[in-house]
């Protein structure tokens, strides 16, 4: 059997394989973030497609840390209800399902990918204000955010543990902490975009505090059995920013924090990053983390075929492959990628005489 096919472990939470589908936005929630008959088919449709584990899209935590209007959330009862229909279908056709948490900050409030319009939307027009580690706008056009004070701080930390509650009561058995791509921790994080003076602020252990803390109210919210992995932006591709070295020693607080996995991705929070991309740029990020910070990690990243997938996981380069726009193109990316590379798989029965 090749790499990419062999069974992985975290805690109690047992994994097929070792394609995982990321977090992918759809801006399809019904209303206030309740996860729709959409959400079921889209991730459903990736579990019956063969991936070891399947992924909710970014979800809030609270009203205003969406992104848009149409985000899913985990604040209520209703959307727990909602999403056990979702997780009950991913786990009785073989995959795992696992949420992302997250809380969008100075980048909430947004209009739709495709309403032809871009950035904010306005108070005005049914946006809202955003909040962030200082008062900073993450571009031109966007709201200057409202600075979070040390008591709101607090509260934010209680919305990620009481969501992740709730995660775990519909049925998740991995939760993500989204803590990359210029969201609400990540900007905790940058010292271009956190300026603050208190305990959330200042030097390295200020501005990792927020997702370490975090992390830690997570841990003891949902026990021991569930699996706990955090997304994470290893540089910013700004001089001076956040970069891997810091990714690694936060990488290590938060195993000691009770985080299993780090998922690795880079870029978000500023505008003028630059970056160069390629198949497999950030495979050397997942790499840098596991071997220097202990801990398994994913990799992700305009991986596209099969040989590359197995050969990140065969090299010890990651513990697992992320895939997004690929699961986008293919739900069943995973059942064509067993065939090329010779492994045998279970099919759906319901599609097993398409099989070759």
């Amino acid at each position: 059997m090749s790499a990419l096919f062999q069974p992985f472990t975290l805690r109690d939470v047992e994994f097929r394989n070792r394609l995982f589908v990321s977090p992918m936005c759809q801006y399809s929630a019904g209303d206030d973030g309740v996860p729709t008959d959409w959400h079921l088919i889209h991730l459903g449709s990736r579990a019956v497609g063969g991936a070891g584990m399947v992924m909710t899209e970014a979800t809030a935590v609270s009203r205003e840390g969406r992104i848009s209007a149409a985000d899913l959330g985990i604040w209520s009862e209703e959307q727990v209800t909602a999403f056990k229909r979702i997780t009950s279908f991913i786990e009785e056709h073989g995959a795992v399902p696992a949420i992302q948490l997250a809380h969008a900050g100075r980048k909430a409030s947004t209009h739709l990918p495709w309403d032809g319009v871009s950035g904010p939307v306005d108070v005005a027009d049914g946006g809202w204000e955003p909040v962030g580690p200082s008062p900073l706008a993450f571009n031109e056009g966007y709201a200057e955010p409202h600075e979070l004070t040390t008591s709101e701080v607090r509260q934010v930390i209680d919305d990620f543990a009481a969501g992740a509650e709730r995660a775990a009561r519909a049925g998740f058995r991995v939760i993500e902490i989204h803590e990359a791509h210029g969201y609400l921790i990540a900007q905790f994080l940058s010292p271009f975009s956190n300026q603050r003076t208190d305990e959330y602020g200042g030097d390295f252990a200020g501005r990792i505090r927020l997702g370490v803390e975090v992390a830690r109210a997570i841990r003891e919210s949902v026990g021991r059995d569930t699996a706990v992995i955090v997304r994470v932006s290893a540089s910013e591709y700004v001089e001076d920013g956040w970069d891997l070295e810091q990714t690694i020693a936060l990488s290590a607080e938060l195993k000691q924090a009770g985080v299993d996995f780090i998922d690795a991705s880079s870029g978000g929070n500023l505008p003028h990053q630059k970056l160069r991309v390629y198949p497999g740029y950030q495979v050397p990020f997942a790499r840098a983390i596991r071997e220097q910070a202990g801990i398994p990690t994913g990799a992700v990243g305009l991986i596209t075929s099969a040989s590359h997938a197995d050969a990140i996981i065969a090299g010890g380069d990651a513990d697992a492959v992320f895939m997004a726009r690929e699961e986008l193109r293919d739900p069943y990316w995973p059942l064509h990628a067993a065939a090329e590379l010779g492994d045998e798989i279970t099919w759906p029965k319901q599609y097993a005489r398409a099989k070759r």
